[in-house]
């Protein structure tokens, strides 16, 4: 059972966002609504699971309680300013949503955190992998990018490369592309995004494309001995794997 919490300061606003989660399933027990109050509660009770976080609070802002308070809490933000979205991306944020909270980007913001969740309680190896990697000099951790934001219209989104099916580019704009078909306009490029992906999971197949070998459904052969690969719900234009890449993109398929 995941153990969330609500601060946030307009007790209106707190008992809809209680709702909007109970209607996914989540139950919340406690609601915080000033500084001072979520400090000395996160001092006094174990750390939840996952916060709904209000940035400015009555008594102050509330990334004012993280200069207290030790929390490895995973953090929703939930607000009604987006000048703070870099600095709430420096803690351990999931999303970042502006008020009024839309339904659709609630449900899209606890289904990552569940799957982090999921991912987070399946029981680990009692090796230690880490400590082998660095007695042969080889680090695991290499400091690869987990997460991307993109503006739209006045919010700012977050998203995972593990949610991240592909990264492309299209009329001089680089983009990273979901599952259920959505693309995002990005502040970088695709030469910056091969550098800071993980080489085990994205392969760049061409000057436009990034793809992530789990998003994979298909690969059909094409002329040239080019390879054509299939993304759910991409159409923008085909896929297809660079005549010299060929032999890399095969290579990379069976590490």
């Amino acid at each position: 059972m995941i153990n969330a919490l609500i601060i946030e300061d307009e007790k209106p606003a707190a008992r809809r966002l209680k709702r909007l989660l109970e209607a996914l399933d989540l139950p919340v027990n406690t609601m915080l609504h000033s500084v001072n109050e979520s400090i000395a509660h996160l001092l006094n009770n174990d750390a939840p699971d996952l916060i709904f976080l209000d940035i400015q609070l009555s008594d102050g802002l509330s990334f004012e309680i993280f200069d207290q308070v030790t929390v490895n809490s995973a953090i929703i933000f939930t607000t009604a300013y987006d000048e703070y979205a870099l600095q709430a991306f420096k803690l351990n944020s999931i999303d970042y949503l502006l008020k009024p909270i839309d339904k659709e980007e609630l449900k899209h913001a606890v289904e990552k955190f569940r799957v982090r969740f999921r991912e987070s309680v399946i029981p680990q190896t009692t090796i230690d992998f880490n400590e082998i990697a660095k007695l042969l000099g080889n680090p695991i951790d290499r400091g690869y990018k987990k997460r991307y934001t993109a503006r739209v219209g006045e919010h700012i989104k977050l998203f995972t490369t593990d949610e991240t099916c592909l990264f492309y580019s299209e009329n001089k704009g680089s983009y990273l592309h979901l599952e259920n078909g959505r693309s995002y306009l990005l502040d970088t490029n695709l030469e910056d995004l091969e550098k800071e992906l993980d080489p085990a999971i994205f392969f760049r197949i061409s000057r436009q494309a990034i793809v992530n070998i789990n998003a994979i459904k298909d690969m059909v052969s094409h002329v040239n001995s080019r390879i054509v690969v299939k993304i759910d719900n991409f159409t923008s234009y085909d896929l297809i794997v660079s005549r010299e890449r060929v032999k890399s993109f095969k290579d990379w398929l069976e590490r």
